[in-house]
């Protein structure tokens, strides 16, 4: 009888700069058969809670550390027992021989042999109960199962996707392309949970009061604010605009049947043009050197259960109004429900914060490092104003435009705020921007 062969998992490259993750949830037991691709843990990053997919079906071995400890990128996850294919070939038809790395995030990394290891005689499940799966379609030259997933999700078959990683494996970046250039239509998110609520896990009491850890999403946002604070040199200005007509605009536009527009894709359309306008405040600054970004990826605030997160709109000038307004509200339910994953939470160029939701006028909040302006919007609210001449009542608003002083002096800063006060203003002005 065929023996089967032990597959090792290890975590993989879950994000952009992360080295680990911590366990949040076991999703499979010591002894479960589990199928291709199945979750198997839940684990929480400082940019997410996601669910890690297992690329092996077959029966659970091992399973590699606790809830609430932290496991780094690499080291093993569970292993599997894969039951042979028939005809004899172990792993299946779509495992390869030789285990090639883990990646997905479009860093590619050093190719290392596959680890095997036979079950001993009376060690783990018997042969027989291992589950023979059925022969798989064509194999697809990609190997993180975060990446198979993400396609999944969208509908797209990967067979029809051109890989750019090495030897034509097929990349987070790959996917993402194809999902914007199908536009294929969003599905509704899964929640994932959230897990214990961000540094609750530990917390030790005394006479002095509960000393809580930084953990997850807390620690990297102190970890990123001390940086932007320390690192930035950091210049606010501000300005009250007359926002009745933009209000006007959208009532307008909601009236038309169709998707319904909503002001912060107004005020995203509005960055927009101001950043075609102003293309050095699209920048970071690397070193002694200065990058300027040839597309926006335009990143806004959204309050979630685990706290204040920055989903990002790639390629957001690509987008029309209606778009941006589809797009921007499904990355606000997504950080609601605590489902965005770590390619829809970095890479961001530009943000847009809007503070006005939490009741507030105004703010001067921090880059978010290591982008190199932020704009700021208060809440639109009833106001007496000078208008032609005569006193009213309009729905006023502060905007508020903090900027990295090494990126551009006041002039520039101050041309793009005046611009967008002027279009919140006059939104005709868009037509000519544009």
């Amino acid at each position: 009888m065929a023996v089967p062969v032990v597959r090792e998992f290890r975590l993989p490259d879950l994000g952009e700069g992360l080295t680990g993750a911590e366990v949040v949830r076991w999703m499979v037991e010591v002894g479960e058969v589990i199928a291709v691709d199945q979750p198997v843990v839940e684990v929480e990053t400082a940019k997410a809670v996601v669910e890690v997919p297992c690329p092996y079906g077959g029966v659970v071995t091992a399973r590699y550390g606790e809830v609430g400890q932290e496991v780094p990128v690499g080291a093993p996850l569970v292993t599997v027992a894969v039951p042979p294919a028939p005809g004899g070939a172990p792993g299946g038809a779509d495992e390869p021989a030789v285990e090639r790395p883990l990646v997905g995030y479009g860093v590619a990394e050093t190719r290392r042999p596959g680890r095997r290891r036979v079950l001993p005689g009376g060690a783990g499940p018997a042969p027989a109960a291992v589950p023979v799966p059925a022969a798989a379609p064509a194999v697809v030259a990609v190997i993180s199962p975060l990446v198979r997933r993400l396609a999944r999700e969208h509908g797209l078959d990967l067979a029809a996707v051109a890989g750019s990683g090495p030897d034509g494996l097929v990349t987070r970046r790959d996917v993402e392309r194809a999902i914007l250039a199908t536009a294929v239509p969003e599905k509704t998110a899964v929640p994932r949970g959230t897990g214990p609520a961000a540094g609750a896990a530990g917390a030790a009491a005394g006479p002095d009061g509960e000393l809580v850890p930084l953990r997850g999403l807390r620690r990297a946002v102190a970890e990123k604010l001390t940086r932007s604070h320390r690192e930035i040199p950091a210049a606010t200005c501000w300005v009250d605009a007359d926002a009745t007509g933009l209000t006007e605009l959208r009532a307008e536009l909601n009236r038309v049947p169709g998707p319904k527009v909503s002001v912060l894709a107004l005020l995203a359309r509005i960055c927009l043009a101001g950043l075609e306008r102003f293309p050095e405040l699209n920048a970071s600054v690397e070193g002694e050197a200065l990058r300027r970004h040839p597309a926006v990826h335009l990143g806004f605030a959204a309050q979630g259960p685990r706290g204040l997160l920055v989903p990002v709109l790639r390629d957001a000038g690509r987008l029309g109004t209606e778009r941006l307004s589809a797009e921007l509200a499904r990355l606000t339910e997504g950080a609601r429900a605590g489902s965005l994953g770590p390619a829809e939470l970095t890479g961001g160029t530009f943000t847009l914060n809007n503070y006005g939701v939490f009741g507030v006028d105004g703010s001067t909040p921090l880059l978010n490092h290591p982008e190199a302006a932020m704009l700021g919007v208060g809440r639109i609210t009833a106001k007496p104003w000078v208008h032609e001449g005569e006193l009213a009542v309009r729905q006023v608003v502060q905007l508020s435009f903090t900027f990295d002083h090494r990126v551009c002096d006041g002039g520039t800063a101050g041309g793009f705020l005046r611009f967008v006060a002027d279009c919140v203003e006059r939104p005709g002005l868009l037509l000519r921007a544009l």
